[in-house]
């Protein structure tokens, strides 16, 4: 997941989990993603074997990514992938029963991933989808709704109990906000 605009950017389902499997994921999204050596990517992940793999680990540092980790029994510190686990076990189509089989499975996700991305407007981006922020059409599609809702506002101003809504994109995306002990007054 790209935690800038929420899209996914690759998924693979298997029925293990190795640093070998997930070496090749990981080039197969940076090749299609265009993400070369060079770039300030950085690769936030728990710490499963496939992630601490040292197979996995020499592939990134090829392709010039960086690594980093959440904290041991901090379940937030992976908040953006646990929040779009909650999305899609939550969603409509999420199968009440197991499913058939892993290609059933790989199907499912599939599907779920080309919605997600596509469709779902995502309230932490000010609803709009994670393509539409991605490929850089967010801020023309929140500057006409804020347009809108000031011109509503305009015409009707007693239905307006508070000030619009700031449809402005966010600027600065973290994983880890900083704690108030640590930002120093300039």
């Amino acid at each position: 997941m790209d935690v800038w605009s929420r899209r996914i950017l690759g998924v693979e389902v298997h029925d293990r989990e190795c640093g070998e499997l997930a070496k090749h994921f990981f080039d197969r999204v940076c090749r299609d993603e265009g993400i070369s050596s060079g770039s300030t990517t950085i690769l936030h992940a728990d710490n499963g074997a496939p992630m601490r793999s040292y197979t996995l680990a020499a592939k990134l540092a090829e392709l010039g990514i960086s690594l980093s980790f959440s904290r041991p029994r901090v379940s937030n510190d992976n908040a953006y992938v646990e929040s779009w686990f909650r999305t899609m076990k939550y969603h409509q189509s999420y199968p009440v029963r197991r499913f058939r089989d892993l290609l059933s499975v790989r199907a499912w996700v599939d599907g779920f991933v080309d919605w997600y991305n596509a469709e779902h407007r995502h309230s932490g981006i000010k609803y709009v989808t994670p393509n539409q922020r991605h490929y850089g059409e967010a801020d023309a599609i929140c500057r006409v709704r804020q347009q809108t809702y000031e011109q509503a506002r305009a015409q009707h101003p007693r239905r307006w109990a508070r000030p619009p809504r700031d449809w402005a994109q966010p600027t600065v995306v973290r994983v880890n906000h900083p704690r108030p002990q640590d930002t120093v007054a300039a």
